[in-house]
C-alpha cells in the first residue's frame, strides 16, 4: 500500500468493508473497449460481411462463458461472475492498448 491509500483510509473516504458493484459501473470503466470494439464490428460488417461480425461476437460470446465458467468453478457467486467476466472479457481484449 502506498501512503496516498493508507491516508484515504484513514480520512475515511473508503468504505469500510466490500461494496456493491452495479453493472453500470462496470459498463462505465470498460467505455473505451465497448466503443473500440462496437467500432471493429461496424468496420468488419461494412469492409467484409455481415458473416464477419457474427464471428467476432461469437468469439466475444465464447470468451465471455470461459471467464464465467472459470469465475463460478472458483466459487464466486453469479454476480459476480457475470460481471467479472464481462470486465475481464473487455480489460484483456484490449491490454495492447
Amino acid at each position: 500500500m502506498t501512503r496516498n491509500h493508507i491516508d484515504v483510509w484513514h480520512h475515511k473516504a473508503l468504505p469500510s468493508g466490500p461494496g456493491r458493484v452495479r453493472l453500470r459501473t462496470v459498463l462505465r470503466g470498460s467505455l473505451l473497449p465497448i466503443l473500440v470494439w462496437t467500432g471493429v464490428a461496424a468496420a468488419a460488417y461494412v469492409v467484409y460481411d455481415p458473416v464477419a461480425t457474427a464471428v467476432l461476437g461469437g468469439v466475444f460470446a465464447a470468451a465471455l462463458l470461459v471467464g464465467f465458467g472459470l469465475r463460478r468453478r472458483a466459487g464466486h457467486s453469479v454476480r459476480c461472475c457475470a460481471y467479472g467476466a464481462l470486465g475481464g472479457v473487455l480489460d484483456k481484449s484490449l491490454a495492447w492498448l
